[in-house]
């Protein structure tokens, strides 16, 4: 999971791509970047750190130019703490292309081996970013002529990404000299949304992770970039499409709606928000199939995202709902931080119970998710430390058993609390009452309810991925080479 932007304007762009950056803050903390294009120069700037950290006004300066884009990281491939990892990544042929990606390919070994051998092109780290911008490079080169670079070239070297690449990618490229290509994988697995605004005679045009960008920033929404789908928008502002594979379906990643997104935002025309309503509306059903009637006093959420779900958990059965936790908005997302102990560490740095919330009562406590168990072993410990009598524990989303390999740091079964574990195991585990999990079903239900869409990408809660290309050999691969 990470955040992109790219943006097309009439007017210097720097801190347009800042502050979009610093509304995906959320989607990655360990690195940001961002590119901007003046005539045929590229400018970038990359730093390890949160936005607001890594740019200084001489950063700012240096980044003339009315078309840029920019990238927040949360590392799912190679290492944190490598800056040379941080996005955006450069190649200077043909054109000068400068890439962003949100998403995990996951057939890297082939990539590496085709791009030393039948492409002839170096790649410098362990990111799939890098090898992604070189595949497109590659495929655009043998396209292009001295007639210079047209829609339909840069459209045919898309198919050849898709026809080469698997895995899930949204990105973002500025072409020098020439404008912004979007595009994003057959699957629509992570967001990229599409939006404009009228300057004068002409229009500016955004493209990004989550609609509050558009949003914010004025922008009109347009549309989600369809799975498959390429759009390009020239430097002067003129946007052309097509759709570039033959047999694109659209299955979302469903952890987008239980956690990774805001909830003001929209992506594939789902609000973020109704849907964590709506897994609350679920949830509250199964806690009632699974738990003694009249046990529980209060519901309160693990804050920011189950508040949706709690709240509405709260009003279906009818029980008080309350903030017991005070949420240190100034330690990031303890799920999206590199390494097993930094998480564990920052989980009392991140909330602290109230007791006065607590003492003598029966809490149903409702968090978004369960993945590694670390910080809800933490707040079961916590809750019952500030007096509470029992403890009730709800995940908004199904137990996760199985790795994610689309984008989320989630790579080995070992770490996750529910990996061959019943539930009545895992709540030994975590130490508390009851432990009640959301129903696969109910999940897809809640999320695409009132919409079109045939299916979600649920494969860390169903171990079926939507790709169909994950195997047990990579999936044991990936375990055994690559950290969390």
């Amino acid at each position: 999971m990470c955040g992109i932007v790219g943006l097309v304007s009439t007017s210097p762009v720097n801190q347009q791509v800042y502050d979009a950056l610093a509304l995906l803050q959320h989607r990655g903390q360990d690195s940001c970047g961002i590119a901007t294009i003046e005539g045929r120069h590229a400018h970038i700037r990359k730093a390890k750190g949160q936005v607001r950290e890594a740019f200084r006004t001489r950063d700012m300066r240096s980044l003339p130019g009315n078309v840029g884009l920019g990238h927040v990281r949360y590392a799912t491939r190679g290492e944190a703490s490598n800056e040379l990892e941080a996005q955006p990544f450069y190649v200077n042929a043909p054109y000068g292309i400068v890439l962003v990606h949100n998403g995990n390919l996951t057939n890297t070994r082939e990539l590496a081996a085709q791009l030393e051998t039948l492409d002839m092109r170096h790649v410098n780290t362990g990111s799939d970013t890098e090898m992604l911008v070189n595949v497109l490079g590659s495929e655009l080169q043998q396209l292009v002529g001295g007639a210079g670079l047209d829609a339909d070239q840069l459209f045919t070297a898309v198919r050849r990404v898709h026809e080469r690449v698997e895995g899930s990618y949204a990105a973002i490229a500025l072409i020098a000299g020439h404008g912004l290509l979007g595009f994003r994988d057959p699957f629509g697995i992570r967001p990229l949304i599409l939006g404009r605004r009228p300057a004068g005679a002409r229009m500016e045009w955004v493209l990004a992770s989550e609609s509050l960008v558009l949003e914010a920033s004025g922008y009109e929404v347009v549309r989600d970039v369809a799975p498959g789908e390429a759009v390009f928008i020239t430097l002067d502002g003129e946007l052309v499409s097509q759709q570039c594979h033959p047999n694109p379906v659209l299955l979302p990643c469903s952890f987008e709606y239980v956690y990774l997104a805001r909830p003001d935002s929209t992506m594939n025309g789902i609000g973020v928000y109704d849907a964590r309503l709506r897994l609350g509306d679920r949830l509250a059903t199964t806690i009632e199939q699974f738990t003694p009637k009249g046990d529980i006093d209060v519901v309160m959420p693990i804050p920011d995202s189950a508040r949706p779900a709690a709240m509405q958990v709260a009003r279906r059965l009818g029980i008080e709902y309350r903030e017991g936790y005070y949420k240190n908005r100034y330690v990031g997302r303890t799920f999206i931080m590199p390494g097993q102990e930094q998480r564990k560490k920052s989980v009392r740095q991140k909330l602290n119970a109230m007791p006065s919330e607590f003492r003598g009562k029966n809490v149903l406590v409702v968090d978004d998710s369960i993945v590694r168990g670390t910080t809800s072993r933490e707040i079961v410990e916590m809750t019952r430390q500030a007096g509470a009598n029992k403890v009730t524990f709800t995940s908004a989303a199904p137990p996760v058993r199985y790795p994610h390999v689309y984008g989320i740091n989630m790579p080995s079964r070992a770490e996750l609390i529910a990996a061959g574990r019943s539930i009545p195991q895992i709540n030994d585990t975590l130490g508390a009452d009851y432990t009640v999990y959301q129903e696969v079903a109910d999940m897809q239900s809640a999320i695409l309810e009132g919409t079109d869409i045939g299916g979600l990408d649920m494969s860390c809660f169903t171990g079926e991925y939507v790709t169909g290309t994950v195997t047990d050999e990579y999936l044991s691969w990936v375990e055994r080479t690559q950290l969390s």
